[in-house]
C-alpha cells in the first residue's frame, strides 16, 4: 500500500510541473494556432505592440463616408432591409455585395459595406463636416509595410500632402484621416489570421468591425482594417528643465574642435568592392538570390525606418517581374486605388510591390522567378517600390539582387 501511494504522488507531482511550465509559456503570449510556444516564432508581441486609432464615429444614418468608399454601422435589432430602407439602396443588391441574408439581424456596430454611394454625410445628417473623410497625407513605404503582411493589401517613402478644397458657406471644413484598408473575407480565414496579415491586434480588428465575443467572420464579409495610431512627438523648449533622471547634456566630442588623425584604411577598402548608386542602371543577374522587378534607375536606396525599401524608375508601362518564384500573399489597394502585391518566398521572406498597376496576379497565385505579376504607371509614378521583408522586419534589398 504504501508504494502504491508513493507511486500516485509521483504522478501528481509531475501532472502540476507540466501544468505549471506551460501556464508559465501562456504568460509570455502566443498565437491562437499555438506559435510561440518553446520560444518559437509568434507574431503575437508584434501584433499587441500596434496601437490604432478609434473607428470614427458615423453620421445619424449610420454612414461613415472615405474617398473611395462609403460603409453602414448598424444599430441593436438593425438587419439588411432596415438598413437598405434607411439608406433608400436596394435590399437584395446589399444583401448579396455583404455576403448575408436580407432577414439575417445584424449585431449593433456591424459594418455594412455600400455597394454603390448615397448621399454624403453633412451636418444634416447629424456629421460635424460636409463630405468624405479627406486623407492628410500619402505615404507608399507606410502603405507597403501595412499590407504585409499588409501583406495584403498596404507609394513612395515621401509624403505628399493634398490640399483640402475650400469651404464654401456656412459649411464645416471637411473631416480628415487615413482611409483604412476594406479587407474582403475569403474562405478559410479567421479574424486571427486577418489581424496577423495587417499586423493590427484582434480586439481592435473586433472593436472597428462590431465582431462578437467569439470574433466569427464570415465569407465574403467586408472588413475595415484599423488604422495605426501616429503620436506626434512631444513638443519641447529650449529652456525647457529636464525631467529627473534624464541626464545631464552630452558634451562637445573633441572631433567638433580639432580634427582627429586620418584612419588607416582597411583591406577590404584596397579592393573593388560592387555598388549600386542612385541613378545607376539595375541589371538582371542569373545568380543573384532574386532579380531585379523592372530593370531600370534606383531613383531612392534603402534607409531603414525612412525608405523600407528601393525606388526603381522605368519607362511607363513596364513589367513588372517576381523577383523570384513564390506565392502572392496579398494583392490590396491603397487609399488612393494603387495596387499593392505581396509575395512569399519562404516562411519568413516576403517580397513587396508597390505604386503598380494592371495586376495580372491574385491572392493564392504561385508565380516563378521573372514572371510578370503587373505594369508601371504612367508620367511621374513610372516607379516600383521594392521591399524584402523578413518577417515583420524590412533588410537591405541590395544584397539580394547583387
Amino acid at each position: 500500500m504504501v508504494r502504491h501511494i508513493s507511486r500516485t504522488r509521483v504522478r501528481l507531482l509531475l501532472l502540476s510541473a507540466s501544468t505549471v511550465a506551460l501556464l508559465g509559456a501562456c504568460t509570455q503570449g502566443f498565437d491562437y494556432d499555438l506559435r510561440g510556444i518553446g520560444g518559437g516564432f509568434s507574431t503575437a508581441d508584434a501584433a499587441s505592440q500596434v496601437g490604432t486609432e478609434q473607428r470614427p464615429q458615423p453620421d445619424n444614418r449610420g454612414v461613415i463616408s472615405y474617398p473611395n468608399y462609403q460603409v453602414a454601422v448598424a444599430e441593436q435589432g438593425d438587419t439588411i432591409q432596415s438598413v437598405a430602407t434607411r439608406l433608400g439602396v436596394d435590399a437584395p443588391a446589399l444583401a448579396s455585395f455583404n455576403g448575408i441574408d436580407e432577414t439575417a439581424p445584424l449585431r449593433s456596430g456591424e459594418i455594412i459595406a455600400l455597394p454603390n454611394r448615397v448621399a454624403e454625410p453633412s451636418p444634416l445628417t447629424g456629421a460635424q463636416s460636409d463630405g468624405p473623410i479627406q486623407p492628410g497625407s500619402v505615404d507608399i513605404g507606410a502603405l507597403a509595410g501595412n499590407a504585409i503582411d499588409r501583406a495584403p493589401e498596404t507609394n513612395n517613402g515621401d509624403v505628399r500632402v493634398a490640399a483640402l478644397p475650400p469651404a464654401s458657406g456656412t459649411a464645416e471644413p471637411a473631416s480628415t484621416g487615413k482611409e483604412p484598408v476594406r479587407h474582403k473575407v475569403e474562405r478559410g480565414e479567421t479574424a486571427y489570421t486577418i489581424s496577423r496579415l495587417y499586423q493590427v491586434p484582434v480586439k481592435s480588428l473586433a472593436e472597428w468591425n462590431g465582431l462578437g465575443s467569439d470574433f466569427a467572420i464570415r465569407e465574403g464579409q467586408f472588413l475595415l482594417i484599423p488604422v495605426a495610431m501616429q503620436s506626434p512627438p512631444a513638443a519641447q523648449t529650449e529652456d525647457a528643465t529636464p525631467k529627473p533622471g534624464t541626464g545631464s547634456p552630452t558634451p562637445t566630442p573633441p572631433s567638433a574642435t580639432r580634427p582627429l588623425p586620418p584612419p588607416e584604411p582597411l583591406l577590404s577598402e584596397t579592393q573593388p568592392q560592387p555598388s549600386i548608386d542612385v541613378g545607376e542602371r539595375t541589371a538582371a543577374s542569373d545568380v543573384a538570390r532574386m532579380l531585379f522587378p523592372v530593370n531600370g534607375s534606383i531613383i531612392r536606396e534603402y534607409s531603414k525606418g525612412r525608405n523600407e525599401g528601393i525606388n526603381i524608375k522605368a519607362a511607363p508601362g513596364s513589367d513588372v517581374k517576381s523577383a523570384d518564384a513564390g506565392t502572392v500573399a496579398a494583392v490590396t489597394k491603397s487609399a488612393e486605388g494603387v495596387p499593392i502585391i505581396v509575395i512569399r518566398h519562404e516562411p519568413e521572406l516576403l517580397t513587396v510591390y508597390a505604386n503598380v498597376t494592371d495586376v495580372s496576379v491574385e491572392k493564392g497565385t504561385r508565380v516563378t522567378r521573372g514572371q510578370s505579376i503587373a505594369k508601371l504607371r504612367d508620367g511621374d509614378d513610372a516607379f516600383v517600390h521594392f521591399e524584402v521583408r523578413r518577417g515583420f522586419d524590412s533588410v537591405d534589398p541590395m544584397p539580394f539582387l547583387q
